[in-house]
């Protein structure tokens, strides 16, 4: 599989493994609970059981065209559950002991890492074409989030990093649970209101309070921490929106079980679930990473692709029901 590093779109945000494939097909079902052994627990927050119904998906005149955030669609969805926080180190690392399990960043043998998080002594590595912050660490993966050297300590209840659209599935098979749709997911994201920017509304420092963990200062030079991060947060660091969901914009990106397409019909829609067929999948939310310079990307329909074995320090997921 090919470890082309050139920049493709998207990879300012989270960077993608080229070369990796996503077969052509019907999107699978969900895998059914108790189908597998699974020791997991309830996710670290909880679960939030969601009612369902009819929301506005999308933005009509996003910042990026090409991310095909528009047009705004009425689409109707089933009721469905959804874990309040994101997957924590705990608890992947619970899965990967029970199961053995190695994840793909550890299976290639590298992954992506912000250059910041490196120490000025470390050997060069490659880095992503016209994203130079991107680098090739080899050694890097979900247990040693910046490469040989770093470790978990103090980040138990940090997401989990590093990880796959097919991790994040493994780990969703074990656990019995699934991938939530693009659509659940921003309807989640949006906590019960309508064509706000925000899991909150539209102000993103309502009275001058963070409510989530993004890049703030100068990107890619200078980050000031004033929302209290430099890299990842706890994943329930920030108050929850209306529906009880911890972090659904910023700390990290979260795959969706949909493949990306920016055709989007205008029609009404009744649980959806993405085309058939695609290279990519689809990740929602931004990441502590985002900054509105160059990736205004944290807010409620902000989303974007990557190959589904693609892994990097600020992707993560969460798990429905």
């Amino acid at each position: 599989m090919s470890e082309d590093l050139a920049r493709t779109p998207g990879s300012c945000c989270a960077p993608r493994r080229t070369g990796g494939t996503d077969p052509a097909g019907t999107t699978p079902a969900p895998p059914a609970p108790g189908t597998s052994a699974s020791a997991a627990t309830d996710p670290a927050g909880g679960w939030r059981d969601l009612p369902g119904g009819t929301f506005l998906m999308g933005a009509e005149h996003g910042p990026y065209p090409a991310d095909g955030e528009g047009p705004v669609r009425e689409v109707t969805l089933s009721a469905f559950g959804l874990a309040a926080t994101a997957v924590t180190n705990a608890e992947f690392a619970a899965f990967a002991e029970a199961t053995g399990y190695i994840g793909e960043a550890e299976r290639f043998g590298w992954s992506f890492v912000f250059g910041g998080f490196l120490p000025d002594d470390f050997p060069p590595t490659r880095a992503a074409a016209a994203t130079p912050w991107w680098r090739q660490v080899f050694g890097a993966d979900w247990r040693h989030p910046e490469g040989p050297g770093s470790d978990l300590e103090g980040r138990a209840d940090h997401p989990v990093v590093h990880v796959s659209y097919n991790d994040a599935l493994a780990y969703c098979d074990w656990a019995g649970t699934r991938l939530p749709t693009e659509a659940e997911w921003e309807y989640a994201a949006r906590g019960g209101l309508a064509g706000r920017t925000y899991p909150w509304g539209d102000e993103r420092t309502p009275g001058g309070e963070h409510r989530m963990n993004t890049w703030q200062g100068e990107f890619p030079g200078l980050n000031t921490a004033a929302d209290g991060y430099r890299a990842t947060c706890p994943v329930d660091a920030f108050p929850p929106n209306g529906y009880g969901l911890f972090n659904m914009t910023g700390n990290v990106w979260e795959w969706c079980a949909d493949r990306f397409t920016t055709r989007h019909s205008p029609e009404p829609r009744t649980d959806p679930r993405g085309p058939a067929t695609g290279d990519t999948r689809v990740l929602r939310g931004g990441s502590h990473m985002c900054h509105d310079s160059y990736c205004f990307r944290y807010r409620t329909s902000a989303r974007m692709g990557n190959t589904p074995d693609s892994t990097s320090g600020n992707t993560g997921f969460r798990c429905a029901r």
